[in-house]
C-alpha cells in the first residue's frame, strides 16, 4: 500500500515553501523518521521525515517546486520494492545503448557524480537545492567550485550562465534564497511604513567586564555555558521596557497594542542570512538561562535547525554588530516591533570621570524607534535606563 508524503501544515504567516533538496531518489530504501526532503520557507528550513520504513516509490514534486500545506510531495510503499517495477531492457535496447567507439579526448569537465566538493561548496549546493550529479566541475583535479554551483543554479532557474573566462572581469547572477528575499522585503517594509528615528548614547563597560572576569570560570563550571554580555543587555532591556512600555508596544491599524510580556529577539547570523530567534519572558529568566538559549540558537542557526515558533513573535530586538567589529550603526526596526537596540564593539577611549581624563572600555549604543508611537523623551529615557543598568549591574539584580 502506498503512503502519501505531504507538505506539513504551514503557519498562517507562511503561504508556501520551496523544495530545496530530496535526500533520496525514487526506488531507494528509507527508514522510518529519516529525513526525505527539505522545504525552505521565508523563515526556516523544514524537514519532512518518512512516516514508515520502505521504499520511496515516486517523487511527485521535484527540487525547485513551490508547494503549499498538505500538497502531495511523493509516495512511499512498505517493503523493499517500489510498485513501479523497472522493466528489464531488451537485447535490442542494450545494443543501442552500448557506447560507440571514439578516439576523442575526454572532457576536462568532470561530472558531479564523480567530482569532489568542499564542505562549504556542499552547503552552497544544499542551500540552492542543486543536485551534485548535475553540476559540471571545473576546479583543479575535477573539484566542484562555488562558481560551478552558481552556474548550475542559474541554469536551473532558466538564466543563461556566463561562460568561464580566463583573465577577464567576471560577473555572476545568483537568484536570492527565499530567506534573503524575505529579509529584503521586511527591511524595505520597515523603512516605508515606520517613522524611524535613531538616538545614541555610550556606556562604560568597566563594571560588567570586571564582574564577568571575576565570575566567568565559576559561572561556566556551575551552568555549563560561558557568561557573555548579551545576558546583561537582555535583562537590562527587559527592565527598561517595564519603565517605558511604549518601546515594548506595536501599532496595528489605528490601535496601539501594549504587550504585558517581554519577548526579546536576538539577531543571529547564519549561513542563510540574518535570523532573529526569540527569548520568551526575559524578565523571568536567569542570566544562565539567557546564555544557554542564545548559545543554543546560535548553534542551531548554523544548521538551519531553528523552528518556526522560535522565530515568530517578539516585542523588542537586540542586535550586536560589535561581534563583527562595528563601531556605530543605525539598526532597522523588525516590524511590527517599535524598537531595536544596536550594540557595538568595545573600545578603550579617553573619558572624563570626576573631572579627570581616564581610559575606559566604552560601547556606543543605538536605539532605533518608531516615532509614531515613541516620543523622543521616551526613547532617550529608555536608552539611559539601559546605560544605568549596565554601568551598575546591581540594578539588574535589585530590579531598580
Amino acid at each position: 500500500m502506498a503512503i502519501e508524503l505531504k507538505t506539513p501544515l504551514l503557519p498562517e504567516s507562511v503561504a508556501d515553501a520551496t523544495i530545496v533538496v530530496w535526500h533520496k531518489k525514487a526506488g531507494e530504501h528509507v527508514m522510518q523518521d529519516e529525513n526525505l526532503v527539505d522545504l525552505e520557507t521565508d523563515k526556516v528550513v523544514l524537514e519532512v521525515p518518512a512516516p514508515i520504513s520502505g521504499v520511496l516509490d515516486e517523487i511527485v514534486e521535484d527540487v525547485g517546486a513551490v508547494v503549499t500545506s498538505g500538497q502531495l510531495l511523493g509516495k512511499l510503499v512498505e517493503g523493499d520494492t517500489p510498485t513501479q517495477q523497472i522493466k528489464a531492457p531488451t537485447a535490442e535496447e542494450l545494443e543501442s545503448a552500448a557506447p560507440a567507439e571514439t578516439t576523442e579526448a575526454p572532457s576536462t569537465s568532470t561530472s558531479g557524480a564523480a567530482a569532489a566538493a568542499s564542505p562549504s561548496v556542499r552547503q552552497a549546493m544544499y542551500e540552492k537545492g542543486i543536485d551534485q550529479n548535475k553540476v559540471s566541475a571545473s576546479g583543479e583535479k575535477g573539484r566542484i567550485t562555488h562558481d560551478d554551483v552558481d552556474r548550475a543554479s542559474m541554469t536551473s532557474a532558466g538564466i543563461p550562465a556566463l561562460p568561464i573566462t580566463q583573465g577577464m572581469r567576471e560577473e555572476r547572477r545568483v537568484p536570492m534564497t527565499r530567506l534573503r528575499a524575505r529579509i529584503a522585503e521586511r527591511l524595505l517594509e520597515s523603512q516605508q511604513q515606520s517613522a524611524i528615528l535613531t538616538t545614541f548614547n555610550e556606556v562604560d563597560m568597566s563594571a560588567v567586564m570586571a564582574l564577568r572576569s571575576k565570575y566567568k570560570e565559576q559561572f561556566q563550571k556551575t551552568h555549563g555555558v560561558k557568561l557573555g554580555f548579551m545576558s546583561f543587555f537582555a535583562r537590562a532591556a527587559a527592565e527598561a521596557l517595564k519603565q517605558y512600555p511604549e518601546v515594548n508596544a506595536s501599532i496595528e491599524g489605528d490601535d496601539i497594542i501594549y504587550h504585558g510580556y517581554y519577548d526579546i529577539g536576538v539577531a543571529v547570523s547564519s549561513k542563510r542570512g540574518l535570523v532573529v530567534p526569540i527569548l520568551r519572558d526575559v524578565d523571568g529568566l536567569s542570566m544562565a538561562d539567557i546564555e544557554k538559549q542564545i548559545a543554543d540558537y546560535g548553534e542551531r542557526a548554523q544548521r538551519s535547525a531553528l523552528t518556526m515558533d522560535e522565530l515568530t513573535g517578539g516585542t523588542f530586538t537586540l542586535s550586536n554588530g560589535g561581534v563583527f567589529g562595528s563601531l556605530l550603526s543605525t539598526p532597522i526596526i523588525n516590524p511590527p516591533q517599535s524598537g531595536i537596540l544596536g550594540m557595538h564593539k568595545i573600545e578603550k577611549r579617553a573619558v572624563v570621570v570626576d573631572d579627570e581624563v581616564v581610559v575606559r572600555p566604552m560601547m556606543y549604543l543605538a536605539l532605533s524607534y518608531d516615532h509614531r508611537i515613541i516620543d523622543g523623551a521616551q526613547a532617550v529615557g529608555f536608552l539611559v535606563a539601559i546605560k544605568n543598568a549596565i554601568e551598575e549591574p546591581a540594578r539588574i539584580l535589585l530590579d531598580m
